[in-house]
């Protein structure tokens, strides 16, 4: 049968990577973007902003897709606004869809932050949750907008009768601009502004993300992950954790970073150092940086997300997850940590967004 995929967020990590693994594979695939660009060759690009119904239904008139991709979201000041926000947009885009009938799959992208609680409450519930988490573990009892988004998907597959797949990425390491989680190429940017100013490369989190066991998902891996689920009867209407299938401590790739860039490695040194405060500094060293190097991208704010790195390094307890469920389906694909931070680092410098 034939398959047409609409991904949407295809201007970010998780989108692009998907859109690219879908063509591989012989898809027809539309992007939906507010501002999509050709960063993918064969995406067919639609505009279009998911917090405007009608302006939505336009741009989708005349695209019948039978899978949806579902990669993107809008942060807000609160979790009660993320929850608006980010449910309304799914809400939407699956509204949009509904008249034709088409969609025979849709496929969420989440994240650990259904185990861990919202960006600034992680583990607020007052207990930590057991790692390796594992899709069986319950929903906690907090408000979060990943939760209202599942729950737009469930909803609109009893109405339209499609199956669904949840997908839940620890930090995803990949290639895009511009991009509201993104901490490889935040590192990537931190790593050549130590080298530039002569710093030492310091470790900015916590002690048990230092010492802990830690994993992260390559977004090769999670765009693997969502074709596969896409073609396998057993995967339908279930959630699955998708990382790279190894574990490490950030202890041991801190240096292997480092010595990648050339830069002296610092540990965790007994206090946590966040970076967004050390790169809001750092603005006018960057556009330096850019200019003297002849870089595409002078805006330190459209390739690092500090916040988030900081959020992701900062938990007060070790994260991982569990992969059985999906292996034991089939899904095999596997990733070296160390590797996916290299090959990124490596396509940055190709497109001249780090010297």
């Amino acid at each position: 049968m034939e398959r047409t995929a609409l991904v949407v967020g295809v201007s970010g990590i998780g989108g692009g990577n998907t859109a690219r693994e879908l063509i591989s594979q012989g898809w027809t695939v539309y992007g939906l973007a507010r501002r999509p660009h050709p960063a993918v060759e064969g995406v067919r690009p639609i505009a279009a902003d998911l917090l405007d119904p009608v302006g939505l239904a336009t741009a989708l008139a005349d695209v019948s897709p039978t899978h949806v991709f579902i990669t993107t979201w809008l942060r807000q000041a609160t979790e009660a606004e993320n929850i608006r926000i980010n449910a309304a947009m799914v809400r939407n885009l699956l509204g949009a869809l509904s008249a034709r009938r088409s969609v025979r799959h849709v496929a969420l992208v989440t994240g650990l932050k259904h185990y861990l609680g919202p960006f600034e409450a992680y583990a607020s519930s007052g207990t930590l949750p057991d790692t390796p988490l594992r899709e069986s573990q319950p929903r906690l009892p907090l408000e979060n907008f990943y939760y209202a988004q599942e729950d737009e998907v469930y909803a609109a597959a009893e109405r339209d009768r499609f199956t669904w797949t949840v997908h839940r990425p620890h930090t995803v390491i990949g290639m895009a601009v511009g991009n509201a989680m993104n901490m490889g190429t935040t590192l990537a940017v931190y790593a050549s502004i130590c080298k530039e100013a002569g710093r030492a490369f310091r470790f900015p989190g916590s002690e048990a993300q230092w010492n802990g066991l830690s994993d992260v998902t390559d977004a090769r891996m999670l765009a693997k992950q969502l074709v596969w689920a896409a073609d396998t009867d057993a995967a339908r209407n279930e959630a699955f954790n998708i990382v790279n299938g190894d574990v490490f401590r950030w202890s041991w790739l801190w240096g292997r970073i480092a010595d990648w860039f050339g830069v002296e490695a610092a540990g965790f040194d007994g206090t946590v150092q966040p970076l967004e405060p050390v790169l809001a500094q750092d603005a006018t060293l960057w556009r330096e940086i850019a200019q003297r190097h002849g870089l595409s991208e002078t805006a330190l704010d459209r390739l690092a997300s500090a916040w988030h790195t900081d959020l992701d390094l900062g938990r007060p307890l070790e994260v991982m997850t569990d992969m059985a469920k999906s292996r034991k389906l089939g899904f095999c694909a596997w990733q070296a940590t160390d590797e996916s931070f290299f090959d990124l680092f490596a396509q940055l410098r190709a497109a001249r967004l780090i010297p």
